[in-house]
């Protein structure tokens, strides 16, 4: 999250064209739904209209697409014919899964792409159109409708990419639904990024950051065990969970009370019970963790469980470190990790975890 001072320091030199600001920052454009490099040459918005991002990755998470006159994923000064056509074909259909038929049709090489997109933007050309379609998917989200009638009226955007998007993420779309089981799906704001919390009227199902890798199947799991569809919502466990969220960032919270349900084997919830028993400003290593469930030798079925919990901080995965010292595997990104490793040091006995259950 960027602070106000730097926004205001980032809508400065978007004004002034600034290009030592290249590379710093991108700004998503409310009113039209793009994203711009600080130069782009595009009349300037109002700063209430702007929302700014440290790479392509997070407006692009937040539902913006790449604008057609600065073109940021491109370098300055620079027009690649590859990503100019790629980032059109997602465009074109920015719900699709890209497979290797699609690039052969396109006579591009998928390894070539894969390597430019990687050097210049920190992500292959595959985390790109995932991003892409993610972010379509949490434009709804955040938007809270209750159904998806969304006509995007600029750039290549087709009237149905947002609702395919959403559909093939969170199932079948609200117009659809019959009486079956529904859960509701909430963007939470948080200092890390954003959150993605899906929860029925009774618990929390899933918590997680929105740029998670794997995110995706994460969600496809869910309907699938849960046989629910998953549609934009606010339910008491959300409203619950966020203002734990707030209380934990602020170093404040003593006890998370929002109630879950676990879908897990009994040795996953066994191993996610443990991790419960870990205090804040500790760790724990993979070994020591599969001693206490009574199985010493089996750290990697441990690791397994660990990486498939699906509720972020709640349940802290993020306190199991490798037995070297090393911070290990997060689905956060080890920054984050990082982060709340610190966060929870300073913050000493003030931040515990506990949880009611529902089976």
């Amino acid at each position: 999250m960027i602070p106000t001072e730097r926004k205001e320091e980032f809508y400065k030199a978007l004004l002034e064209k600034n290009t030592e600001y290249e590379g710093l920052f991108y700004v998503g454009v409310k009113t039209t739904g793009v994203f711009c490099r600080p130069t782009c040459p595009a009349r300037k918005p109002k700063l209430e209209n702007c929302e700014f991002f440290e790479t392509a990755k997070e407006a692009l998470l937040a539902s913006f697409r790449p604008c057609q006159r600065c073109r940021p994923l491109s370098p300055p000064g620079e027009a690649s014919d590859l990503v100019r056509r790629l980032v059109e074909a997602v465009e074109l259909h920015p719900e699709k899964r890209w497979r290797d038929e699609d690039f052969r049709q396109l006579s591009v090489d998928a390894s070539t792409a894969r390597r430019q997109f990687k050097k210049r933007f920190g992500m292959t050309f595959v985390e790109y159109a995932r991003a892409r379609r993610m972010g379509l998917a949490m434009k709804h989200i955040r938007s809270g409708q209750p159904v998806i009638d969304a006509q995007l009226s600029i750039g290549y955007e087709s009237s149905s990419g947002f609702r395919d998007a959403f559909s093939r993420i969170m199932g079948a779309p609200p117009t659809r639904l019959d009486e079956g089981r529904i859960l509701r799906a909430a963007w939470l704001d948080t200092p890390l990024g954003p959150m993605i919390a899906i929860a029925d009227e009774a618990a929390l199902y899933l918590l997680e950051f929105v740029d998670r890798r794997g995110l995706e199947r994460e969600v496809e799991r869910l309907r699938q065990r849960t046989k629910a569809a998953v549609i934009p919502g606010v339910t008491a466990p959300v409203r619950s969970i966020e203002k734990e969220l707030a209380l934990y960032f602020d170093g404040g919270l003593s006890e998370f009370k929002t109630p879950l349900f676990l879908l897990g084997s009994p040795f996953q919830r066994q191993v996610w019970a443990q991790l419960q028993q870990i205090p804040p400003g500790e760790t724990r290593s993979y070994a020591e963790l599969a001693a206490a469930v009574g199985n010493p030798a089996g750290y990697r079925a441990v690791a397994q469980a660990n990486g498939a919990n699906q509720l972020a901080i709640v349940i802290p995965c993020h306190r199991v470190i490798n037995s070297n010292g090393e911070l290990g595997g997060y689905g956060g990104g080890l920054s984050r990790k990082s982060w709340l490793l610190n966060h929870e040091k300073r913050g000493g006995d003030g931040v515990r975890t506990a949880a009611s259950y529902m089976s």
